[in-house]
């Protein structure tokens, strides 16, 4: 709860903490560092350092990604609020396991992101609605270019509290880049700690 102080006349106002500026920060952006969040709030990345760690402690916030800044220096870690599923992962665990070898992953990728919504767009135009898409979906994902062509970038999977029991959701993940690309997809690397929700696989868009 804030604090509250008095005015002159004696009426109370509520008074914004640091630890709410934060949060309400990564409300706005989704994710970011403490360096990035810092020259937003106009403090010092130190500062926001701890209270990221106070918030994290209390799990209102996590650890989405970490990026290796070079040979020097600390990682860059990005954070993001907690997204809290109530009994979703157990629902989504249990229906999964009972589909079993019935479940199938074209069709079920295609309820999730509907491929209709990009038809007739030029490969740029749907890279950047299928980012936008995904990002809706909590993927926390980004495009870059490279000379093999696009690659798709997870920041944060979406599953990852089901996705150990359940790997076949990569295979609906890569069907549903497929349908939305109308293009081949390779799944080229894995990344580091997917059990705080870190995507295993960057993608290249053949």
């Amino acid at each position: 709860m804030s604090k509250l102080v008095p005015d002159s006349k004696r009426v109370f106002h509520p008074v914004t903490t640091a630890r709410q500026r934060v949060l309400a920060c990564l409300k706005k952006t989704r994710a970011a560092s403490a360096r990035q969040i810092a020259r937003a709030l106009k403090t010092s990345a130190p500062n926001v350092r701890h209270h990221l760690s106070v918030l994290c402690s209390d799990g209102r916030v996590e650890v989405v990604q970490v990026n290796r800044l070079g040979r020097k220096g600390r990682p860059e870690k990005l954070y993001s609020l907690t997204v809290h599923d109530d009994n979703v992962s157990v629902l989504a665990n249990a229906l999964l396991t009972e589909a079993g070898t019935k479940l199938k992953l074209d069709s079920l990728a295609k309820h999730i992101l509907d491929p209709g919504s990009f038809a007739g767009l030029p490969v740029p135009k749907r890279l950047r609605l299928l980012i936008e898409k995904l990002n809706e979906m909590n993927y926390q994902a980004r495009w870059e270019a490279g000379a093999a062509g696009p690659r798709l970038i997870f920041g944060r999977c979406p599953y990852a509290r089901v996705i150990d029991g359940h790997p076949e959701l990569c295979k609906m993940d890569l069907a549903m880049l497929e349908a939305a690309l109308e293009l081949g997809i390779d799944k080229l690397s894995r990344t580091e700690m997917s059990a705080y929700g870190y995507c295993p696989f960057i993608f290249q868009v053949r």
